[in-house]
């Protein structure tokens, strides 16, 4: 039997779930400003996988990647869904919540 498919596919279920409570953190703590370092990591870790030969780690690397890209839309999504009262506003960052609905 193989299983290569079947730890890919727990592997990038562990990986969305890790990535959900941190986009979640990031939005909380610095808004949207780090939406770059998603990009940054999400760049390095395909391109890493590209050049990776064993199947399983190239994969969790790609997987990795795209997750960390399709970070940046949650991220700014995760704002609206903070605007929305869906999540907790950080009462520390309070003026950036209402300069921005200003606009």
């Amino acid at each position: 039997m193989y299983f290569t498919g079947i730890i890919i596919a727990i592997c990038t279920f562990i990986i969305i779930g890790i990535f959900h409570p941190i986009v979640i953190k990031c939005e909380y703590h610095f808004g949207t400003k780090p939406w770059w370092i998603f990009l940054l990591v999400g760049i390095c870790t395909i391109t890493i996988a590209l050049f990776i030969k064993n199947i399983l780690l190239s994969s969790i690397l790609g997987v990795t990647g795209a997750s960390s890209l399709w970070s940046i839309g949650e991220l700014f999504e995760q704002r609206k869904r903070v605007l929305r009262g869906w999540f907790p506003k950080n009462p520390k960052r309070e003026n950036d919540y209402t300069e921005k609905q200003k606009h």
